[in-house]
């Protein structure tokens, strides 16, 4: 069921593809985003329930009592385990639905039914945990493999290894392009992304005129 205050744009794609780049475009463009990794964090800091079942499940990840996680080293647990990574999904993914729904539902009830602002989460599951069903579009971004790697391994400070096996861990591209109401292609240069998001921004703003 779509939400009646909002019009929900769904963000996705695979790692590195460039997400967080287009979010900050739609931004500066009107609408009201928010990042699902970085709620995330937030809720992975130390003393958070979060952090909590996280300490308790995955001891290795804390390096002392009360530390901040070791993200790289959950990340190697997980992502070599899928039973380990269903474990951690099982524990992060229903709190940050909570707080993207808080935010969606407090951005609706400032503007009022009538103005019905444009809201975009970013969520790298969307397809996997549901969200398709309740946003009015989805939105993927993409990117050459080599370019995800490249990405990984610049700003993440991966191994080539440990960027592959980041990609793999994901859903096939193929399954959010499946779902996709629009595709923003990443690969290009920072002003080829800008004027495909200026466009889809326009034609979308006539779709949502149209729904009502």
């Amino acid at each position: 069921m779509k939400h009646p205050d909002v019009y929900l744009i769904g963000l996705t794609g695979g790692i590195a593809c460039g997400k967080s780049t287009v979010l900050t475009m739609l931004a500066d463009l009107g609408a009201r985003t928010i990042d699902a990794d970085r709620v995330t964090h937030e809720l992975q800091a130390p003393g958070m329930p979060v952090y909590e079942q996280i300490a308790a499940a995955f001891p290795e990840a804390v390096p002392e009592p009360g530390a901040p996680l070791d993200r790289r080293r959950l990340a190697a647990l997980v992502f070599s385990d899928p039973q380990r990574l269903r474990q951690l999904e099982q524990i992060v993914h229903p709190a940050v639905r909570v707080e993207l729904r808080k935010f969606i539902e407090a951005v609706g009830r400032a503007a009022g039914a009538a103005e019905r602002p444009v809201v975009v989460i970013d969520v790298v599951k969307l397809i996997e945990s549901g969200w398709v069903q309740v946003c009015d579009e989805v939105w993927v971004v993409t990117a050459p493999e080599e370019q995800q790697v490249a990405r990984l391994m610049a700003t993440r400070g991966m191994s080539e290894a440990e960027a592959r096996q980041r990609i793999a861990a994901q859903a096939p591209q193929a399954d959010r392009l499946a779902h996709a109401t629009v595709v923003i292609d990443n690969g290009g240069s920072p002003d080829a992304t800008r004027a495909q998001v200026e466009t889809a921004w326009r034609a979308m703003l006539q779709r949502k005129e149209t729904r009502g």
